[in-house]
């Protein structure tokens, strides 16, 4: 073979070399994750939103690749860390809960967004309606706002002559508004008396318990925040000490030492997530995608919690305890 037929050979299979065709292809499409809380309390969350994806034939890093963007409860971070992400321009955001995704919501109109969890998306004016959203914006909502009520509930079927009430307040939440307006609603119509706290900083917990305790209030509602998650080891701790029940939106609150929980399985609603993400990058308009919200509310109960303080548990939740920790 002469030498300029062999470099023509060896030229045309380079250019149909494997390796090449593939440096040529686009990447996979970007996922682009907004948290409002911190990394490691919400691994749980994020492993089973990948879940979700492999279920649906995603693999991170072949066909799919996902960038994170954690507040560490620093909602005043959420603007910023929102327009990290649009400028990477990924197919989709992810975004929870409420103050991620007014944050995200503010910093595009074009990109997709899911929320993985969120309270009152209409109220807030996220979306148009829950089955016709109408905008960039989809996903699933915890109705957060409204579950006061349930909760007052079964801290009264706990303690009967249950009269006041403490409640812990973010101010930087706006989930805090309607939230307060409808314990203030439930405490009123169940005659019960509230002692409101208003939290800012970390400190301010050991001021609240102190608080609580002086004006002797017989239990504490600790209503949903990222905030009162993450330092929700801390907030049992004070309760136990104080000797007071505490009721909390959700189950890792009593996984890490609290007394009750009663809200929607967000680990579930991170995994249906995916469902959202798939119909959106085949093509799907998620002002088309209806909103969708938990079928289930769990109820948990740490029964180790429980005997520290000196109570028994009445059968009747014990029978409707979706987990019970011994």
């Amino acid at each position: 073979m002469r030498r300029r037929e062999f470099l023509m050979l060896l030229g045309g299979v380079a250019a149909f070399d494997p390796l090449s065709t593939r440096a040529q292809q686009s990447p996979p499409p970007l996922i682009g994750v907004l948290d409002a809380a911190a990394a490691v309390p919400t691994t749980r969350y994020h492993e089973a939103f990948r879940a979700g994806l492999r279920q649906l034939g995603y693999v991170e890093g072949h066909n799919i690749r996902l960038e994170f963007r954690y507040a560490d409860s620093f909602f005043d971070r959420l603007p910023g860390l929102a327009a990290e992400l649009v400028r990477l321009n990924p197919k989709v955001i992810v975004s929870a809960p409420l103050p991620a995704n007014l944050a995200v919501h503010k910093a595009t109109s074009t990109i997709p967004i899911v929320m993985a969890a969120g309270a009152d998306p209409v109220g807030f004016g996220l979306v148009q309606s829950l089955s016709h959203p109408g905008d960039n914006i989809t996903g699933l909502a915890n109705f957060a706002e409204q579950l006061a009520s349930k909760q007052l509930d079964l801290m009264r079927e706990l303690l009967p002559r249950l009269a006041r009430v403490g409640t812990l307040v973010n101010v930087q939440n706006p989930l805090h508004v309607p939230q307060w307006q409808e314990t203030q609603a439930a405490a009123a119509k169940a005659s019960l008396a509230l002692v409101r706290f208003d939290y800012n900083i970390p400190e301010d917990l050991e001021r609240a318990f102190a608080q609580f305790t002086q004006e002797k209030v017989d239990a504490v509602l600790v209503p949903p925040d990222t905030t009162f998650r993450a330092y929700g080891k801390r907030i049992a701790e004070l309760a136990a000490q104080s000797h007071l029940p505490a009721i909390y939106f959700n189950r890792l609150s009593v996984e890490a030492g609290g007394l009750l929980s009663y809200g929607p399985d967000i680990t579930e609603s991170y995994r249906r997530v995916a469902v959202f993400v798939d119909k959106i990058l085949k093509g799907a308009n998620p002002a088309d995608l209806p909103i969708e919200q938990p079928t289930k509310i769990e109820l948990a109960i740490n029964l180790k919690a429980a005997k520290a303080l000196g109570l028994a548990i009445p059968p009747s939740l014990l029978a409707r305890a979706d987990e019970v920790i011994e």
